[in-house]
C-alpha cells in the first residue's frame, strides 16, 4: 500500500450551512467512489474555503457521512482577486495500491476549470 493524495472542488451556489453539507457530502461522496475508496482508506482530510464562505465548516459534511475517526481539518483560501467565488477544496491522503495516474479528482460543476489538468 501507498500513501496517495486526491483532490477535488466543488462551487456553492449560495452561503448556506444545509446547501455547503448537501455539496461536500456530494464532493466527498464522489470522490470516494470513483477511486473505490472507503472510509478506512482515509488517512486525513483537509478542507479550504474560499474567504466568501461562513455558513459552516466544510468537514462538517464528512462527520455527516460517517467518516468519524479520520482527522479532519479546515482552513481559509487565500482571498485572491478574480478568483472564482464559493469554492471548497478537499485534498485527503489516503492508503491504496492504486498508482498514482490512478488516481482520480473529482472537480464537480464549474470547478473543473480550476484544474483541467487533472479533473476528471
Amino acid at each position: 500500500m501507498a500513501v496517495r493524495a486526491v483532490r477535488g472542488a466543488v462551487q456553492l451556489e449560495r452561503d448556506e450551512a444545509g446547501h455547503m453539507d448537501e455539496r461536500v457530502s456530494a464532493l466527498l461522496t464522489a470522490v470516494l467512489e470513483r477511486n473505490r475508496f472507503g472510509a478506512d482508506d482515509l488517512i486525513s482530510v483537509w478542507f479550504t474555503a474560499t474567504p466568501d464562505l461562513h455558513s459552516d465548516f466544510p468537514a462538517a459534511a464528512a462527520r455527516g457521512l460517517g467518516i468519524v475517526d479520520v482527522p479532519l481539518i479546515c482552513a481559509q483560501e487565500l482571498d485572491i482577486t478574480g478568483a472564482m467565488p464559493r469554492v471548497v477544496r478537499v485534498l485527503a491522503h489516503v492508503e491504496t495500491s492504486l498508482s498514482k495516474a490512478e488516481i482520480s479528482h473529482v472537480y464537480l460543476g464549474a470547478t473543473g476549470a480550476l484544474r483541467k489538468d487533472i479533473a476528471q
